[in-house]
């Protein structure tokens, strides 16, 4: 979609949401505002979750799909034309989308996915009630980054030096970080952060990383960062150096280890806060949700390429293993 997204939109919008018969205007429509590439199992896990609530795609749904990319610099506009659209709920995946999306519209019901703290991003007034137009699930990043760094100490003990790389200006970013440093402090790591906003900087940051200048890589999560996870998967085989990162997804594309969500169990519990707004609930009245599990999953092929070994104390905490 990328360049050209407005366009699929319209048509979809047209095909599915603005026809004159009676069966079509009794569609709910779903925009999805989304980075799109890695994160399509949370959208993947949406259109499952509803299928399990009675809401058929193309029967009682129809989604409206506006795929951005790694292009952070034009979501305000795009979030616009959603809201244009006039859906039932919007649906967003990441922070900066959510902060786009609630910049646009204080009415439609916006179901956020995939944003680390809504109360210190500002989405919402508390976790029991948002007292606006949004509510959703929270990945919960940032206190995880703490443990993601006590996870790796214990699979490779001997880590002394980290590489972040942090997108510039991102709440979120800024808090995983502040909780990443706090634990590296207790354990004696030293944390080389690297600031970027565009995926040249993030190639940049990795360039300039001489290979054994740094022991591994640390994901700190946002939309830039998971839009280009393949850039840091890259640059960890090449260096043969542990990434650490969010989710399952990236471990099975080569990553070391991950510590938090799966985002198509994530996609499939927001499903069933849409389903509740679809059913006639306010969103301030829709208390925000946690992630239902955390998921601890490792790449054993890529520990093996690595020279390492997994201890058997984590191996039996994994919920997924890929060989």
């Amino acid at each position: 979609m990328r360049q050209a997204s407005w366009v699929a939109l319209l048509a979809v919008f047209l095909l599915h949401g603005a026809g004159p018969s009676e069966a079509q205007s009794s569609k709910a429509r779903i925009a999805v505002f989304t980075p799109g590439a890695t994160y399509e199992p949370l959208f993947r896990g949406l259109r499952e979750g509803l299928a399990q609530h009675g809401y058929r795609e193309g029967e009682e749904i129809v989604f409206v799909v506006e795929e951005t990319g790694s292009d952070s610099l034009d979501l305000a506009s795009r979030a616009a034309r959603l809201v244009e659209a006039r859906p039932d709920v919007l649906f967003t995946i990441t922070t900066s989308h959510t902060a786009a999306a609630k910049r646009m519209t204080a009415t439609i019901p916006v179901v956020f996915t995939a944003v680390g703290d809504p109360v210190r991003s500002g989405f919402v007034a508390s976790y029991a009630s948002s007292k606006n137009n949004l509510t959703g699930v929270t990945s919960y990043t940032g206190p995880l980054s703490g443990k993601r760094l006590e996870l790796l100490m214990e699979i490779v003990p001997g880590i002394n030096r980290v590489l972040a790389v942090v997108t510039r200006g991102d709440s979120i970013a800024e808090i995983s970080f502040q909780f990443l440093e706090e634990t590296a402090k207790k354990m004696g790591v030293q944390v080389i952060r690297q600031e970027v906003t565009t995926k040249e900087e993030i190639e940049k940051a990795l360039r300039g990383t001489p290979r054994g200048s740094v022991d591994a890589i640390f994901h700190i999560p946002t939309s830039l960062t998971g839009s280009h996870i393949h850039l840091f998967i890259k640059k960890s085989k090449e260096d043969r150096i542990p990434l650490v990162v969010t989710q399952r997804s990236w471990v099975e594309e080569g990553a070391l280890v991950s510590y938090g969500l799966d985002f198509r169990l994530h996609g499939i519990q927001a499903a069933g806060v849409v389903a509740k707004v679809l059913r006639g609930a306010r969103p301030s009245e829709i208390r925000i949700e946690t992630p239902d599990k955390l998921h601890l999953a490792i790449n054993l092929a890529t520990a093996r390429a690595l020279g390492l070994k997994i201890p058997p104390s984590v191996l039996e905490r994994a919920d997924h293993v890929t060989e």
